[in-house]
């Protein structure tokens, strides 16, 4: 009887301590998840963070560009400006007297002469600094700038020439005027905007403009060669 009891408790007693070890061991087995935890990786500054024993690198951001289009440096500079802050001085000063954006004043050659032979006076026949008139003007300018073999009075000029109207005149024409005579007695060179370069008999060589009402009066005609 006595070991029958025993043989009992026993056996209570082990169920006992199996039934504490199963809730022991269920709740080591329920974890709680694990907060994510950061960290620096070497030196690079870049954030490595773990999640459930897992590390995910963070990327960097990619910094925003505002246009991605390649733009060249001549979207944005015309030639006219390029050729605008590499103008010379003679370049201004002939814009000025022309009334003509700076861009327009390029034949380096022809104003050179121009300005090689401004105010120099009237001389009939000459043909130098110390006095000129102005066929002998015409035919230098027209040799020397244009390279043409020029030899002639204005009348005979004038009947050189491939008649032209006002409207089609370009640098290097010539035109005429009849001053106090029924025949040609006067000739300059066109530039541009109405104004012409010749040799007057008031001030010597200088540049006019058509539209003044002496040269209008007296305009005769114009032509090319």
């Amino acid at each position: 009887m006595k070991s029958v009891k025993r043989n009992l408790i026993v056996k209570l007693s082990v169920c006992a301590l199996s039934l504490s070890s199963c809730s022991a061991l269920h709740k080591s087995t329920t974890r709680t998840p694990a907060k994510p935890s950061t960290a620096t990786a070497g030196n690079t500054g870049t954030k490595v963070e773990f999640i459930e024993g897992i590390n995910t690198r963070a990327k960097p951001k990619p910094i925003a560009s505002h246009n991605s289009k390649n733009v060249g440096i001549n979207s944005n500079v015309t030639m006219g400006s390029a050729i605008l802050e590499n103008a010379s001085s003679w370049q201004f000063k002939y814009a000025q007297m022309l009334d003509v954006p700076v861009e327009n004043v390029l034949n380096g050659r022809l104003y050179n002469f121009i300005e090689e032979w401004m105010g120099t006076p009237y001389r009939m026949g000459g043909k130098t600094r110390d006095g000129i008139d102005c066929s002998g003007f015409v035919n230098m300018l027209m040799n020397t700038v244009f390279q043409l073999n020029l030899i002639g009075n204005s009348v005979q000029l004038f009947n050189q020439v491939t008649r032209l109207s006002k409207t089609q005149l370009h640098e290097g024409d010539l035109v005429f005027f009849r001053i106090h005579h029924k025949r040609i007695s006067h000739v300059g060179i066109y530039l541009e905007n109405d104004k012409f370069v010749h040799a007057s008999t008031s001030n010597g060589v200088m540049i006019s403009d058509l539209k003044e009402a002496y040269w209008k009066r007296y305009y005769a005609g114009a032509g090319r060669l």
